[in-house]
């Protein structure tokens, strides 16, 4: 499976390592025990089994459009098969309309069932995530506020990349030339 992910500016991604930094600290599920050297503060926008030429061909446009800015909205929680904490971000009309744009590349050459439906238009929750783990209810009735830095209130998403997560390789997604 492939991801289609966003980096932050250097800025905030020192930020998000800080508060990664202090949950594991804490002892909570910090996504600073993920020792892989992939691993870096990053909003994932789609998943699909692999990056086809077509698929790429529209990739390279949303590339084209970085840096977009994007404002950080403070702490969500999920609880799916995994608990996960992090940093919403606002689903501002340009970070919609590019996922919506990333959404439709991968849906453009790909089986609609190898698909993540949490990354759908209109059911994807922009967020960097912070923790993650199996236990569920990991982060309910902590007072998590008080050991995160504040949040970057602006940032830049600048760079476009995918892991694949069968290899563990990494690819910056560049613009066309």
């Amino acid at each position: 499976m492939r991801t289609v992910e966003l980096l932050l500016d250097e800025a905030a991604d020192l930020v998000v390592r800080e508060a990664w930094r202090r949950l594991a600290d804490a002892g909570l599920p910090s996504q600073a025990r993920h020792r892989s050297p992939t691993n870096s503060p990053h909003l994932t926008l789609a998943t699909c089994p692999e990056l086809t030429a077509p698929i790429r061909w529209e990739l390279a446009a949303v590339a084209a459009a970085l840096p977009l800015p994007v404002r950080f909205s403070g702490v969500i929680r999920f609880e799916r098969p995994v608990s996960v904490l992090a940093w919403a971000l606002e689903p501002d009309a340009a970070l919609t309309a590019l996922h919506r744009q990333v959404w439709q590349a991968v849906a453009s050459d790909g089986p609609p069932d190898s698909r993540n439906p949490l990354h759908e238009p209109g059911r994807w929750r922009p967020h960097v995530t912070l923790g993650r783990t199996r236990r569920a209810g990991a982060f309910a009735g902590r007072r998590i506020a008080e050991l995160l830095p504040e949040p970057p209130l602006l940032a830049r998403l600048v760079t476009l990349r995918s892991y694949d997560t069968e290899s563990g390789a990494l690819e910056i997604l560049s613009p066309r030339p």
